[in-house]
């Protein structure tokens, strides 16, 4: 049982710690999920006013998928790459078709979020009714009380209304719902086509097979974890070393004090450095071998990032 247990818990590590794409946009569309029906039991409450409906119907579906996309923008590593980019080096070794390729990346992660928020909201369908109840035709419900009118229509998601009012309070909700739930229906085809025609044109337009990008989104999966380790273990050993000299000694544990032993810090990497390593990057062959990274072209001497005659041109887009 223990060995059972552990086993599990091995699986659900591996599983969290996994770097690949489809995995980490699932999560976000559970935590999504989660948070969605959270907000609508706790936080969902219809004013079941006229005028009021809508706007807060609206903000319920917009605002905290706009929040959501923003987030998205600010987490994903693409956008900082091109905020040093431009900042560095400009935009001018870009052609239009990897601009617009990088764009669609962050744009597209950064949608998984809130599109999944829109979602859900629109298949529960308490937002929608209570946007639009006020703007249902009472001539489109057969026997409507012709002295009621759009207040009354818009109480309806709160079952506020004269009880003869009932039957059509039910036939509104049913109308509404139906609405909502096909445009989330909609909203889910639209998506899938999308990222199915968007996977097709990217493998179509890739100068690589199959195996070298898989070969690709491994280096840099590997070269990430190794370098944010490195640069840990590093920036802790000079710390110590600078406190050491501003002290006359330093206060490490066992396991520091092996580190410092077994890998003396001399000094710092220069700016310039720094900068050859950050920003965008974009899929560069050398003389017919490839460079998978700004680090790996440093480490061969190669300067610049546009495309050459020999080269190929292609978006870096994994993680």
């Amino acid at each position: 049982m223990a060995a059972l247990i552990a086993e599990n818990f091995r699986f659900l590590s591996l599983f969290f710690k996994s770097k690949d794409v489809m995995i980490f946009n699932g999560l976000v569309a559970l935590g999504t999920v989660g948070s969605e029906e959270l907000f609508s039991v706790v936080a969902f409450h219809c004013p079941c006013s006229p005028a009021r409906n809508y706007i807060y119907g609206l903000a319920a579906i917009g605002v905290p998928a706009l929040v959501l996309f923003l987030i998205g923008v600010i987490w994903n590593n693409h956008t900082w790459n091109l905020v040093a980019e431009c900042h560095k080096r400009g935009t001018k070794n870009f052609s239009a078709a990897a601009t617009f390729l990088l764009f669609g990346s962050i744009m597209g992660r950064a949608s998984v979020a809130p599109i999944t928020w829109s979602v859900i909201s629109l298949l529960r369908g308490e937002a929608y009714i209570c946007a639009l109840s006020e703007f249902v035709k009472p001539s489109s419900l057969d026997k409507f009380p012709a002295e009621y009118g759009a207040e009354v229509l818009a109480k309806i998601p709160c079952r506020d209304v004269p009880a003869n009012l009932t039957k059509f309070r039910d036939e509104v909700t049913r109308r509404l719902r139906y609405e909502s739930q096909l445009f989330g229906w909609l909203l889910i085809g639209i998506v899938a086509v999308l990222i199915f025609l968007t996977k097709c044109l990217k493998h179509c337009c890739s100068p690589l097979s199959y195996r070298q990008e898989a070969y690709w989104a491994q280096y840099r999966s590997n070269e990430d974890k190794l370098f944010r380790r490195t640069a840990e273990v590093h920036s802790r050993i000079l710390a110590a070393k600078n406190v050491k000299q501003f002290f006359g000694f330093v206060a490490l544990d066992k396991e520091e004090k092996e580190l410092v032993q077994e890998f003396p810090v001399e000094g710092v990497q220069p700016s310039p450095q720094w900068n050859a390593i950050t920003g965008v990057y974009i899929y560069r062959e050398n003389k017919g071998f490839p460079l998978y990274s700004r680090l790996h072209k440093w480490a061969k001497g190669v300067e610049g990032n546009g495309p050459t005659p020999e080269g190929h041109e292609l978006l870096f887009l994994a993680s």
